[in-house]
């Protein structure tokens, strides 16, 4: 293929990334350059194809989700994602088979599971939030009391 050719495919790569913002297309733009530079230094089309393919999946695979990871880490979490990693008190004893458990935080109750239906915990017990499903928080028993 032409360097002309692999060019401009790179260009359009990079704008459709500067206009989506998706962390995607610049994987692939990176392949054009790849074999932008195999079809400069003479390189045939099966060649140029299969760099570009190999580099493009390389890096989407292996540095896009350090990529995302970078980008996402300043952004403070807000509503009830400020939740996780936090601590509670549990009010009513939290068994998933009985469909039980309370928490309380920051003056509010929530409904409370575990991840597993085995485990169980008791009242006055403190746990960290997991996650949020629902209204439901996703607790695990915490070692140290508050």
């Amino acid at each position: 293929m032409d360097l002309l050719l692999w060019l401009g495919i790179l260009a359009v790569l990079l704008i459709i990334e500067a206009a989506t913002v998706g962390l995607v297309t610049v994987w692939f733009a990176g392949g054009a350059l790849a074999a932008a530079i195999a079809s400069g230094a003479g390189a045939g089309a099966v060649t140029q194809w299969l760099l570009f393919l190999a580099v493009s999946l390389v890096l989407l695979f292996f540095t896009r989700p350090l990529a995302v990871r970078y980008m996402k880490r300043g952004i403070p979490r807000t509503n009830v994602n400020s939740l996780i990693g936090k601590k509670a008190v549990v009010i009513q004893k939290i068994d998933n088979l009985s469909q039980t458990g309370q928490v309380r935080i920051n003056d509010i109750e929530w409904m409370a599971r575990t991840e597993s239906d085995g485990e169980k915990i008791p009242e006055e017990s403190v746990v960290e939030i997991e996650a949020v499903r629902g209204v439901k928080l996703i607790v695990k028993k915490c070692k140290e009391e508050l």
